[in-house]
């Protein structure tokens, strides 16, 4: 009886232990993988009512990925979030990730976001993965292109000289760690690839330790007009050909971008990779779908704002009817232009 009486705590715990680890069912609002809207599972438990002031926040909150706290995107996204801001109407949380090609991963499965500024080659990585990209997102916004800077000691006069050597590619999680070797793989040159803080990398490119470092981001960069280098550094003409045009502009550096290493006149053609805005294709008629349309009228009817003085100047190049190479616009994007279009021409 003893023994009998002892075991039972036993029992009781083992029981709890495998209810707590028992799989939980999906969150309502979980994102369907197939991109096809689901039903969510009815559960019969009760549950604490949610306030009323918290139903009304989270009606009308958008969730903007924008990567990297030092990076650019979540710069944007910050911006794009003071100029959107409607009170309960409408509240944009930019959100801090591992880059902007994670952004991507984040937009596709990370709960409560429902936009995200990416580099448009990411859609590369999934084509195999993620067949049916094209019909999960869809862009609101081509924002401006991040150019191709390939940064070379005096010895490398042209690209086939790097094959072999040390290129940086900047910090895992960078535009310039996912998009700079994918661009090298198409040029066919093979490098001996790091991933280190370009501030260092330029430090042991001095000493001769590394013969390149790769930037992708908006010219001009601070690096470049700020330091100071000996003569013979430069930058590497990368031409635009066929290999590049399903995701990438042609683009050009010059003597106004950086005079202490481009002569007056001179030109050096290279590549840019274009950083759109999108939105996870929600299906029309739902509360996720309004929220994106909202965060969209308010984005576009406020542009004008953003083009002003307090926000990055890049913003008065933004052409709202440019397209996205590879993707279809959020249908209340392409809506609100139609929109317009017809009162100018009335």
């Amino acid at each position: 009886m003893k023994r009998s009486t002892g075991l039972r705590p036993l029992f009781l715990l083992a029981a709890l232990v495998s209810l707590l680890l028992a799989p939980q069912p999906p969150a309502a609002d979980a994102r369907p993988q197939s991109g096809q809207p689901q039903k969510a599972r009815v559960i019969r438990a009760e549950a604490p009512q949610p306030r009323p002031e918290s139903l009304a926040m989270n009606a009308w909150t958008v969730g903007l990925a924008g990567g990297l706290l030092e990076g650019a995107p979540i710069r944007l996204a910050a911006e794009i979030a003071r100029v959107t801001d409607d009170g309960d109407n409408l509240h944009v949380l930019p959100v801090v990730t591992r880059g902007a090609v994670e952004n991507l991963n984040s937009l596709l499965y990370l709960r409560g976001i429902d936009a995200a500024i990416i580099n448009s080659d990411a859609l590369e990585e999934y084509k195999s993965q993620v067949p049916d990209i094209q019909r999960r997102i869809a862009y609101v916004l081509n924002l401006f292109p991040s150019e191709l800077h390939i940064f070379v000691r005096p010895e490398i006069r042209s690209l086939s000289d790097l094959a072999g050597k040390k290129v940086n590619f900047n910090n895992q999680g960078t535009a310039a760690a996912y998009s700079g070797p994918l661009i090298f793989s198409r040029l066919g040159i093979e490098v001996e690839k790091t991933f280190i803080p370009h501030q260092i990398a330029l430090e042991q490119m001095r000493k001769g330790e590394i013969a390149a470092v790769v930037f992708i981001t908006s010219k001009p960069v601070d690096a470049f007009v700020k330091g100071r280098f000996e003569s013979g550094f430069k930058f590497l003409s990368v031409p635009y050909d066929s290999k590049f045009e399903d995701y990438y502009l042609p683009a050009a550096l010059d003597a106004a971008d950086y005079p202490n290493l481009i002569k007056p006149g001179d030109h050096v053609a290279t590549i840019a990779v274009p950083t759109a805005l999108v939105a996870f294709n929600w299906p029309a008629n739902t509360n996720r779908f309004e929220r994106v349309a909202r965060f969209v009228d308010h984005l576009f009817s406020r542009i004008d704002t953003l083009q002003g003085p307090g926000f990055d100047p890049k913003w008065k190049s933004i052409n709202l009817g440019a397209t996205v190479p590879g993707l279809a616009r959020f249908p209340a994007a392409q809506a609100w232009l139609d929109r317009q279009s017809t009162r100018a021409s009335q």
